[in-house]
């Protein structure tokens, strides 16, 4: 499978791109800028998502586009809501066939019509990422775009770890454990994601993972 995965640089992304290469995966980073991104066996091109430049032109023969994205380093939360409507329009008239989305565990609902970042104990500090998750959440499940995609939110909880590829699939309620935890690690959330490319299994919806 051929990927071009956008915020390869970040934290989870990183994790979803050695994932990849890993089950022999061919992998296109975008960041910005290239040159600070130094990982062997991936193509690297430069795009920034605040400029108006086509995604036509970092995009070749990849069938698969992987988002990984936030407003926190920008200072523009907007954005995220921005690029999932800007994806889902551009990306149909390119190769790809699927985009898959690193989301957010804030839109899971841990009660009848309650959401977690709905709660008293959500953090405040995520709360506006959270949000701004919830709108790119929005604008998937009302396009119109021909575009496959799938949303994977992690656990509320996303931490780093090493790998038990032992986990759990919801679709809108948050998946808590014996304790009423609701954790993974970065490793088996990017085992879960890679899982989803090559399954296909969950098309045109929203998934959580969780242990």
């Amino acid at each position: 499978m051929k990927l071009v995965v956008l915020g390869a640089s970040g934290w989870i992304g990183s994790h979803i791109v050695a994932e990849a290469k890993s089950r022999g995966h061919q992998v296109t980073a975008l960041v910005r800028p290239p040159k600070n991104y130094d990982v062997t066996d991936v193509n690297v091109k430069p795009f920034d998502l605040t400029d108006n430049s086509s995604l036509s032109n970092v995009i070749t023969d990849e069938s698969v586009f992987v988002t990984a994205i936030g407003g926190r380093a920008l200072g523009n939360h907007n954005i995220v809501a921005d690029t999932a409507r800007r994806l889902l329009s551009e990306l149909p008239h390119t190769a790809i066939e699927r985009l898959v989305w690193v989301g957010g565990a804030g839109s899971l609902t841990v009660a009848p019509n309650v959401k977690l970042v709905d709660t008293p104990e959500f953090p405040a500090e995520y709360k506006d990422e959270a949000i701004a998750q919830g709108e790119a959440l929005t604008v998937f499940q009302q396009t119109q775009s021909p575009l496959n995609w799938t949303f994977i939110c992690p656990a509320a909880e996303i931490f780093p770890g090493d790998k038990q590829q032992n986990y759990r699939v919801t679709d809108d309620q948050l998946l808590v454990d014996e304790q009423g935890q609701s954790r993974i690690s970065v490793a088996d959330y990017a085992v879960a994601f890679v899982d989803e490319l090559e399954k296909a299994k969950y098309l045109n919806q929203r998934i959580g993972v969780a242990y």
